[in-house]
């Protein structure tokens, strides 16, 4: 319900408008839209439509606009609530995004692969992935606080780590390293030149806002991802899926 209202883009939407959003999302709601992972949205709307690279580019955009919807929706919320980010935090966020904006266009272009819009897509998602979580973080703080003052600080402090008896197995591979060597082969595989320009970069993703430690293991997957050839299986799958 509280999406549903304090969404500007529902609340105001005009009647031709709701008909236009209504056909790119197969007569569904964004909520039932979001409900859903990304591959079983794309995999229906394609189903129904037609499996094409241009109806799955559709698809994703549709999924982009709930989820931006849904961003605006959180922050609103937050803004009411006193509760959001403050100027330092949104300005170091706008340096993250800049500096994964640059990157992005040289990764893309020094892929030396043929123009792919589905990829192209799907890379304005990761940058949507990351503004939500952005908002998410501060949302969750207010529930981690409400949930110590009822449990107990120490025990908040154990659930905001995220810790637990699996998690603190050592695992048999480590998704940092492996996600590591694999962006270094992609930039092993690259003319010098090339190689420096996008490493350098890359590096001022984490130089640029300290925002970006907090997402290490994504921007290398979401690198990965822009970097690696169409051929072969993926190293990990697109954002949401």
């Amino acid at each position: 319900m509280l999406f549903l209202f304090a969404c500007p883009i529902f609340g105001q939407a005009k009647p031709g408008q709701n008909t236009r959003g209504n056909d790119e999302r197969l007569g569904m709601t964004c909520a039932q839209v979001l409900a859903m992972h990304s591959t079983d949205w794309v995999a229906n709307f394609t189903a129904a439509k037609d499996t094409t690279p241009e109806n799955t580019v559709l698809a994703v955009e549709a999924y982009g606009k709930c989820y931006d919807a849904r961003t605006t929706s959180l922050s609103a919320s937050l803004g009411k609530q006193g509760k959001g980010p403050l100027m330092g935090a949104r300005g170091n966020f706008r340096d993250f995004e800049s500096a994964l904006k640059d990157f992005i266009a040289k990764a893309l272009a020094g892929n030396q692969q043929p123009a792919d819009s589905v990829k192209t897509a799907y890379a304005s998602m990761y940058e949507k992935q990351f503004r939500y979580a952005f908002y998410q973080s501060y949302s969750q703080r207010l529930a981690k606080h409400s949930w110590s003052e009822t449990k107990g600080a120490s025990d908040a402090s154990t659930g905001a780590a995220g810790t637990d008896p699996k998690s603190a197995a050592k695992p048999d591979a480590d998704p940092m390293t492996l996600a590591k060597n694999r962006f270094g082969e992609l930039l092993a595989a690259m003319p010098g030149d090339q190689r420096h320009e996008i490493h350098a970069a890359f590096g001022q993703i984490f130089e640029r806002s300290p925002i970006g430690e907090q997402w290490k293991l994504e921007i290398y997957r979401y690198a990965i991802f822009l970097l690696e050839p169409p051929t072969g299986k993926p190293f990990s799958t697109p954002p949401f899926f």
